[in-house]
């Protein structure tokens, strides 16, 4: 008789049931992936093999197949969270146990370290104090949430323009033109002994910032005669804090005339030749300035540091003077305000003096067969011999997918399709008890012969 076919008809149809609500129940559930019941038909076989005529005895469940397919991203207030937009897990590890999870619900331990629900860390690769990422292998991530330490100001990088037709200070003649001129000393305190002035603030070695401004004095080739036929040039004096120095770096006292740091010579095309002296032979456009500043608040200003200034691609025209750009390198200390993961996995940390900083960065992993991974529950997925074994890298790279922070990948459940497998299923489970009906009946209508 055939109750079999039916019995395994209804046992199949109620497996389907159960992986379709399950499916359905967590239809909410972060980085969750649905499953799909895939069957098989069963027949019966003797020594010599199968008849021809063998009719079947049934269906079995051949396997539960998770459908990894891309759920979509949500956005979250939690600027921890990160999803994965693509293929591949995280890298999770607890107490030497390493899961795979799609589930970027994440959140800081008392230690720094990125956690999820379970107290599983986030693994990446680690960065040293100056953000040097060590590629080696993937280890838990934690965040350093130290203060950043301050750096002394090495370089000043300025693009200006000085006006070419700008007599020497004192003068109403144009500096091309004879007699010699005597031009009036230089005074940080009397406008009219520079042509112009500009100002940077710079950083000494605890992160003290002082104000160090430069002044260009144009200079009289008749009186001063240029170092190469054709070549204009302009002295340039500086202050720090107010307080003017020389090229040596040493203060100058207040009864002395205060001595340039240095020149500026451009050719009579205006573009910049060199500075004297020049920082180095390889950089001829970057004056070398040995600045005093101070290295804490009890002196004011009682040691030197050599900077940088550099003047490439600075100009003499014969236009308005202007300053382009002026950047330096120094930066006081600053707290860490908040932290972003980029879409190849790195974290970079901001600081409150504006500086950035990486602080790791975050692998993924993926499997020659993610239908082999062994399911543990809580979004969780264990490597087994059938996945094959982990392939790590950096996301948005080899295959991997691209990381979004401030966001989730929601379930991949398709809720209405769902609801019609569940109908669809519901239909097989009763045509199965249908097929048992009909088979009791025969079997009854067999027994009541007389």
């Amino acid at each position: 008789m055939g109750f079999q076919q039916g019995l395994s008809g209804l046992n199949a149809a109620s497996k389907s049931l159960d992986v379709i609500g399950n499916n359905i129940s967590n239809a909410n559930t972060v980085g969750f992936k649905q499953a799909q019941v895939q069957f098989a038909d069963v027949y019966a076989n003797s020594l010599s093999g199968a008849s021809a005529n063998a009719v079947g005895i049934g269906v079995r469940v051949s396997t539960i197949a998770q459908q990894f397919t891309q759920g979509n991203i949500s956005s979250t207030n939690n600027p921890l969270d990160t999803a994965i937009n693509g293929n591949g897990f995280f890298r999770m590890i607890k107490n030497g146990a390493v899961t795979y999870t799609r589930n970027g619900q994440f959140q800081l331990d008392k230690n720094g370290g990125l956690v999820n629900a379970q107290g599983q860390q986030l693994t990446g690769y680690i960065a040293n104090a100056a953000g040097v990422l060590s590629t080696g292998s993937a280890s838990p991530i934690t965040i350093n949430t130290a203060d950043i330490a301050p750096a002394q100001t090495a370089k000043v990088s300025g693009v200006m323009n000085l006006d070419s037709r700008e007599y020497v200070p004192g003068t109403q003649k144009p500096v091309t033109i004879p007699p010699v001129i005597t031009p009036i000393a230089f005074s940080p305190t009397d406008p009219t002994s520079y042509n112009k002035s500009t100002s940077v603030t710079v950083f000494d070695s605890l992160g003290n910032s002082h104000v160090l401004q430069t002044y260009y004095v144009r200079v009289d080739p008749v009186a001063t005669p240029p170092a190469t036929a054709g070549t204009i040039e302009w002295n340039v004096f500086a202050t720090v804090d107010g307080n003017p120095f020389d090229a040596a770096g040493a203060l100058t006292p207040a009864a002395t005339t205060p001595t340039p740091i240095g020149k500026l010579a451009f050719d009579n095309m205006g573009k910049l030749t060199g500075a004297i002296p020049a920082y180095a032979a390889t950089d001829p456009r970057a004056l070398q300035m040995i600045v005093p500043v101070a290295s804490g608040a009890v002196t004011p200003i009682n040691t030197t540091a050599n900077i940088k200034f550099d003047y490439t691609n600075s100009t003499q025209f014969g236009s308005d003077f202007s300053v382009s750009s002026m950047k330096q390198d120094g930066f006081t200390s600053g707290k860490l305000s908040k932290f972003n993961t980029a879409k190849d996995g790195t974290i970079v940390g901001s600081y409150t003096n504006g500086q950035t900083k990486v602080l790791g960065q975050v692998v993924l992993a993926s499997f020659t067969n993610s239908n082999g991974l062994q399911s543990l529950g809580d979004n969780q997925w264990a490597e087994t011999s059938e996945s094959g074994q982990p392939l790590v890298g950096p996301p948005n790279s080899g295959g991997l997918g691209a990381l979004t922070a401030s966001a989730t990948e929601d379930s991949n459940t398709d809720l209405t399709g769902e609801l019609v497998n569940m109908i669809t299923a519901q239909r097989v489970y009763q045509a199965n008890s249908q097929t048992i009906k009909t088979q009791d009946q025969i079997l009854q209508t067999i027994v009541n012969l007389r």
